[in-house]
């Protein structure tokens, strides 16, 4: 015998994974029609050897490094021409100016007696409290209707409130500022 195995060698999930892959990315590049990537994943899953594998996608041309590189340079450009389109279409929102460090408690709504006042029919008379809790500010609703959000998350509890965050009162939305 000369060290080599007299029957095949049997496929293993690996393999075939790798095979399919390959079979996708024909098809997805447009080298192969849909019936015959059907009839070749089929002859995929029955192979039971590594030749038969090899067999499957033998005909196929090999994948060009240039073209890899251009497809990854025209999807990276896409990517990010598609983050400044939505940048550009975000909403300006007005800016929520954080108080001094010395200041208390900050009474957020729509009554008159509020520190800050909203008038807006979404913001309910007493609708949250910002205040200072181990030198960070910390943001509750008061048990409003509409709710009070920091970064589209409604809180249930107190919440920290960092500048860059946007907070919502109702319908009222800003981005917190530091002061």
């Amino acid at each position: 015998m000369d060290g080599q195995a007299s029957y095949p060698v049997r496929a293993s999930d690996s393999e075939r994974d790798r095979v399919l892959q390959v079979l996708s990315d024909r098809v997805a590049e447009g080298r192969m029609s849909h019936d015959t990537f059907e009839r070749r994943v089929d002859q995929v899953l029955a192979a039971r050897s590594r030749a038969e594998l090899d067999d499957i996608v033998h005909d196929l041309p090999p994948r060009h490094g240039v073209v890899e590189r251009i497809t990854g340079l025209v999807s990276s450009v896409s990517a990010m021409t598609a983050r400044i389109e939505a940048a550009w279409r975000a909403p300006r929102l007005p800016r929520f100016r954080l108080p001094p460090a010395h200041v208390g408690r900050i009474v957020i709504g729509r009554a008159p007696g509020c520190h800050f006042v909203l008038a807006d029919l979404t913001v309910s008379r007493f609708h949250a409290e910002l205040f200072q809790e181990g030198g960070e500010w910390m943001l509750a609703d008061l048990g409003s209707m509409n709710g009070t959000r920091i970064n589209g998350w409604r809180l249930t509890g107190p919440a920290r409130l960092r500048p860059g965050d946007e907070v919502g009162f109702g319908n009222s939305t800003f981005i917190v500022t530091p002061a």
